[in-house]
């Protein structure tokens, strides 16, 4: 019984909450998943007000965000702007987390 006591599989050393999750991200493969939902939900936050009220719904799926938007002329600002928002993304989120945005 003795040689089973000390086996334990778990870390011996404390890690913080916040390298704990990522490593279970990373484990499950699931980063790109959770970067994408958090990227759609703080839509608002990244554009501000004026664009979060008229835009409808916010989507993504693989690598690629989804906007649909209720104003005309609005659509057509971010779509000239497009790589300005892609920069706004990738400051905020880090390289890579959406590769292209589509404005609907």
């Amino acid at each position: 019984m003795k040689k089973y006591q000390d086996y334990n599989p778990r870390k011996k050393e404390i890690t913080p909450l916040k390298e704990a999750f990522e490593e279970l991200l990373q484990a499950y493969r699931l980063k790109d998943r959770f970067n994408e939902k958090k990227i759609a939900g703080s839509w608002g936050e990244l554009m501000g007000k004026s664009i979060a009220s008229r835009t409808t719904s916010v989507y993504a799926k693989d690598k690629k965000l989804f906007v649909k938007l209720s104003s005309g002329p609005i659509k057509k600002e971010l779509m000239m702007n497009k790589s300005k928002v892609l920069q706004i993304i990738e400051d905020k989120f880090g390289k890579g987390a959406i590769e292209d945005i589509t404005f609907l």
